[in-house]
């Protein structure tokens, strides 16, 4: 009886760090002020087959003075009415001022459901 208490406890102390760990860091991973998009591009494949294919291509550029050990593309597909379909993040490490790269963000479905992908946004997070 006192092992289960003792593991749940544990359980418990585990969680609250990792929390915390998440909640102090937050800032910094979610600040994308060190990114600039410098061009992005909805792409198509194969349009009007069930093959079809969307992606979103693009540049970014670590802008600011530091090295980025960590970075994040969220880009989040839409429909012809500005509703969300999906959201598909990309990572890249080590980052180097000034440095460019390009990324491809591939939307999950193919078909009829890439079809309906009329739009997208894009959203850059850094942490370094």
């Amino acid at each position: 009886m006192h092992r289960r208490a003792f593991l749940a406890a544990a359980a418990v102390t585990a969680g609250s760090g990792c929390l915390e760990y998440f909640e102090e860091n937050g800032e910094e991973i979610t600040d994308p002020g060190d990114l600039e998009i410098v061009y992005a591009d909805l792409g198509r494949d194969n349009p009007g087959t069930e093959d079809e294919r969307v992606y979103v291509w693009g540049v970014v550029e670590n802008v600011g003075d530091r090295e980025l050990s960590y970075v994040e593309i969220s880009a989040t597909f839409l429909d012809d009415e500005g509703e969300e379909l999906d959201t598909v993040i990309e990572r890249v490490e080590d980052v180097t001022s000034g440095e460019e790269w390009t990324f491809e963000i591939e939307y999950p479905r193919f078909g009829e459901d890439a079809a309906a992908v009329d739009d997208y946004e894009l959203e850059p997070a850094t942490g370094v």
